[in-house]
């Protein structure tokens, strides 16, 4: 077994990844898969933190927009992150791993309210914790939820788990000469407006000086790689 180089992370993985090639709802074989991966890192003794999108059901912006007051149109993608947290943690718990899910909404019946030392304790104890709702509020998105509970749990860096295997120049389908990095710095992803994550969770993570690991999720072992310290994907990090 490899060994891991980080002892606790937080894993954001789009809703949309859970889709699979259906685009829209969710897709149990790529949620296995991940799971898998996830399953793989717990038995090396990592510390897991999920933060899921909400986007394979509903995006706030794209889906209400100018249809629906911003804020109405917001919770409701927050429910729709809490749907892919159920399911998530569901597959998580057929396989063996012992999970708890935690809502930055309270919904009791459910899952956890969001409570900071409930959640490290159960991160000490083995658990994998999913963290639902986004932040609570409207207006900002999932990645910046996931870089707020980064810096809260005390995460040493952030998994983004995305469609493509890294930061490029431009937009690599529209531009055959956009480059590839291997790293670059928080400024440069913000001068440069690179889609990394929203500009309100890079300054966050730059604040709080937690790097970004960004890579493809299309083989959900790159989980795995990463947390053992496998060069792919890039990192987003201070100079």
């Amino acid at each position: 077994m490899d060994t891991p180089i980080y002892k606790r992370v937080l894993l954001k993985i789009s809703g949309e990844a859970l889709a699979g090639d259906k685009h829209s709802g969710l897709d149990f074989e790529v949620i296995g898969r991940v799971c898998d991966s996830i399953q793989e890192c717990v038995k090396m003794g990592v510390q897991v933190g999920l933060v899921v999108g909400g986007g394979n059901f509903w995006r706030g912006v794209k889906d209400g927009g100018g249809r629906m007051e911003r804020t109405r149109a917001d919770h409701m993608g927050m429910m729709a992150t809490v749907l892919n947290c159920l399911a998530v943690a569901d597959v998580l718990e057929q396989k063996g791993v012992d999970v708890r899910v935690q809502t930055a909404i309270e919904m009791r019946a459910i899952a956890e309210p969001y409570i900071r030392s409930k959640a490290i304790r159960h991160l000490e104890k083995g658990r994998v914790v999913i963290f639902g709702c986004g932040t609570g509020n409207p207006f900002f998105s999932t990645d910046t939820a996931a870089v707020l509970r980064a810096a809260e749990i005390g995460a040493e860096v952030i998994l983004l788990a995305k469609n493509i295997d890294g930061v490029y120049s431009a937009d690599p389908m529209k531009d055959p000469k956009a480059v590839k990095y291997d790293f670059i710095t928080y400024d440069d992803v913000l001068a440069q407006h690179l889609q990394v994550m929203d500009s309100t969770a890079t300054s966050l993570s730059m604040d709080n000086h937690i790097p970004v690991l960004l890579f493809a999720l299309k083989d959900p072992h790159n989980i795995v790689r990463v947390v053992c310290g496998e060069k792919i994907g890039t990192i987003v990090k201070e100079a």
